[in-house]
């Protein structure tokens, strides 16, 4: 499948219909989650065939783009029931197979339940702004338990030092595959601007 092809698919995929800003709900654009799997598929080779965990899949986007790249199996997981639910209509329509869902709090999640029982983990994981401090890196910690190969994660460029430091300390390598802007459309009231470009790295996690 070709990245045009992909994200044209992807185009079709529906998004939230009322984000909870608790949750730092903000959809990945067809064309950031089309680059992301593209790239994890054709330069790395971890999406065909492989077990895949999307953590807080949303409306499931990453894990829909997953599927249709041959993956063996994509799980989902997010905590919203409402989020689910978009993600299993979603699912329906494109009449993917390869895909499940779990509704679980990631932050809460025994580490060692599903401690390497995946090959790749790809996530969009909240920023951790306002309200959520330290979600990116809970995520991130959840994510590098679970992954056996590697982990591909968006987080805000201004973090990179931080998150380079703290994925050393948990024995893990960190490379930056692109940055990328990151164009988040107003959804919330509190938002005074039509969309506003925030920097964000595309980076992969594996191993050290």
């Amino acid at each position: 499948m070709k990245l045009k092809e992909l994200e044209s698919c992807l185009q079709q995929v529906d998004v939230f219909e009322e984000p909870k800003i608790l949750l730092e709900q903000y959809p990945t654009s067809p064309h950031i989650a089309a680059c992301m799997l593209y790239t994890i598929h054709n330069t790395f080779d971890d999406i065909e065939g492989k077990l895949v965990a999307d953590l807080g899949c949303g409306c499931g986007v990453l894990s829909i783009g997953a599927a249709m790249l041959d993956a063996g199996l994509c799980v989902g997981f997010d905590i919203d029931d409402d989020a689910l639910g978009i993600f299993r209509r979603n699912a329906e329509e494109f009449e993917i197979s390869n895909l499940d869902l779990l509704q679980c709090d990631l932050c809460s999640l025994e580490p060692d339940v599903y401690a390497q029982k995946f090959d790749t983990v790809i996530m969009n994981p909240p920023f951790g702004t306002k309200h959520n401090q330290g979600m990116d890196m809970k995520f991130l910690k959840a994510a590098l338990t679970m992954a056996e190969t590697a982990v591909y994660s968006l987080h805000k460029t201004s973090t990179r030092d931080h998150i380079q430091k703290k994925a050393k300390d948990w024995g893990a390598k960190m490379e930056v595959i692109a940055e990328l802007r990151y164009d988040l459309p107003a959804s919330y009231k509190f938002h005074k601007k039509k969309s506003v470009d925030i920097q964000v790295d595309f980076l992969r996690f594996s191993s050290a």
